[in-house]
């Protein structure tokens, strides 16, 4: 029963360990997803005791089908993860087809040495999760974070249940997005036993002074004035229910 809270920030990652989290997935860039976040947010992050640290690599938002550039991009962040430490890295390259690129893949898989490697949502972007799920194993990656294809890991019930059945014990099917303390039941009886969560609250930005002629972000994607963090007081609730679910 692992729990893993999804992290933007040091800050998240200091409330995920003090919540009772297993490790973070640590990110930059909510509103894209998710891409490789800092050196320097790396290193802090580090520095929070507990906890397991795996750093995404991913070098932009949008989809999984990377440049030669982007993928060499990509292989020097693993470099950059592995020497500061992290645990494990979380990643994944998709062909234009709608399949795993099983061959570029596995060579970031052998670039992370001893670090763990979670293939992480382009999985829930393949054309067909059962192949995919195959062509992740031939990788040698053994855990996969996936919503079922769905938006959320409650609308992909069905389908989480039905790849944990075929993942056996050669893969650990990883539910993430919309996952909440009040739905983990659902998924443990689906056969789920690592769960993925933001656990998030947000808090109003200190700023007083608010210039209403400029945006830096988007307007109606991005809030400057609104921070999105994990919450201790979530991730303790997740925590403790998954405590109560193991123990039944």
């Amino acid at each position: 029963m692992k729990l893993e809270i999804c992290c933007y920030s040091v800050e998240s990652v200091m409330a995920a360990a003090n919540g009772g989290a297993d490790r973070v997935e640590l990110c930059a860039s909510a509103p894209e997803g998710g891409v490789t976040p800092s050196y320097a947010t790396i290193e802090k992050s580090r520095e929070v005791p507990g906890i397991g640290l795996y750093v995404i690599i991913r070098p932009r938002g949008g989809d999984f089908c990377y440049s030669p550039v982007e993928f060499d991009t990509m292989k020097r962040d693993i470099v950059m993860a592995r020497e500061l430490g992290a645990d494990g890295i979380v990643t994944g390259l998709l062909l234009p087809g709608g399949n795993i690129d099983v061959e570029r893949t596995s060579e970031l898989v052998r670039m992370a040495g001893a670090m763990d490697v979670t293939f992480h949502r382009a999985f829930d972007m393949c054309a067909d999760l059962m192949l995919a799920l195959e062509d992740v194993y031939q990788t040698g990656i053994r855990r996969v974070l996936t919503s079922g294809g769905r938006n959320t890991a409650p609308e992909g019930l069905e389908i989480l249940a039905n790849l944990t059945a075929a993942a056996g014990d050669r893969l650990s099917i990883m539910a993430g997005s919309g996952v909440r303390a009040t739905n983990l039941e659902a998924l443990y009886l689906a056969g789920i036993r690592e769960f993925h969560s933001s656990a998030s609250a947000t808090r109003p930005s200190p700023m007083q002074y608010r210039n209403p002629n400029i945006r830096m972000g988007k307007e109606g994607e991005v809030d400057e004035y609104t921070i999105t963090m994990a919450d201790e007081q979530l991730v303790s609730e997740l925590r403790r229910r998954l405590d109560q679910l193991h123990s039944s």
